[in-house]
């Protein structure tokens, strides 16, 4: 029996992630956000079964008109209907802020606990490196590696993913220089255990909580530089749809005063997403720093 209460007890202990987890939840912008984010992601997901038209389609008869039952937010000026291609664009600008996060996460991971652990003259080497890229603009050498590639959806990520590893690769190694010096990873070396098992296994994990932190909110600045991108017309490419491609036909005051349908709903979109996304980071952050986590 006493068995039993002790298994009953431990499933019942009160761990860090499970307050980190309470405290999340009880953010209320938070809870908001990835409300709204998972609405534009099921939106995204199931476009084709969702969607009442084709998203390139053109029927020139069709030409500005403005919302309506049939078209809810209008059709375009090739007489494309807008909702439809505001929720297959929604899979675009996602996929292009999660995948180019993704790889600059992953350059800075390496590059952060080679100068983190190592030290020495790889460090040296590291950070000058970084120091030299976070001195060029971004958005230019981002427009100039996509004018080289080709505007694509997968040359807007990999331009991006290039260009944002800075910041985080200095995030990991500060972490990294605080957590090789503690115990359990000092344990570890004069076990002899390889230097690359302790970094996966006792260093890495304490670089976590911040890192996800880091790459919510760099999810956002992704969406908004693919949007950017695709506005100048540098990005994907029509008749694809993106956030920003959408908004690329309002760049004359007639359109803007006239025909609000072509340019409110993905703006609005791209707003709806950067917003909700911050407000998730924000939640993360509270709920992740450690300061809190006794009073969680």
């Amino acid at each position: 029996m006493s068995n039993e209460l002790q298994a009953e007890q431990q499933l019942f202990v009160d761990t860090p992630a499970r307050r980190a987890m309470r405290r999340f939840t009880r953010h209320r912008l938070a809870m908001l956000g990835l409300g709204v984010i998972l609405i534009l992601v099921l939106l995204s997901v199931f476009a084709p079964a969702i969607a009442p038209h084709s998203p390139t389609k053109q029927e020139l008869s069709l030409y500005r008109k403005p919302p309506s039952e049939t078209h809810w937010l209008g059709t375009d000026t090739f007489g494309r209907d807008v909702f439809t291609r505001l929720i297959f664009a929604g899979r675009v600008s996602l996929s292009v802020g999660l995948v180019a996060v993704g790889i600059y996460e992953t350059i800075a991971i390496l590059l952060g606990a080679i100068a983190g652990y190592y030290g020495s003259k790889l460090d040296w080497i590291i950070m000058r490196a970084v120091d030299v890229v976070m001195t060029i603009p971004t958005m230019i050498v981002i427009i100039f590696l996509v004018s080289i590639l080709g505007p694509s959806m997968y040359n807007s990520m990999l331009a991006i993913g290039i260009m944002g590893w800075p910041e985080p690769t200095r995030l990991v190694r500060g972490q990294i220089l605080s957590l090789r010096e503690m115990d359990y990873v000092t344990a570890a070396r004069s076990l002899g255990l390889p230097a690359y098992r302790i970094i996966l296994r006792h260093v890495l994990p304490g670089v976590v909580a911040p890192l996800v932190v880091h790459a919510t909110f760099g999810v956002a600045g992704a969406i908004l530089l693919e949007a950017g991108l695709s506005f100048l017309g540098l990005g994907v490419p029509p008749p694809t749809p993106s956030w920003g491609n959408m908004m690329s036909s309002a760049q004359t005051l007639n359109i803007l005063e006239r025909v609000p349908w072509l340019w409110v709903p993905p703006g609005v979109a791209i707003m709806l997403s950067v917003l909700s996304i911050n407000f998730i980071g924000d939640g993360l952050r509270d709920a992740l720093d450690p300061r809190g986590m006794e009073t969680g």
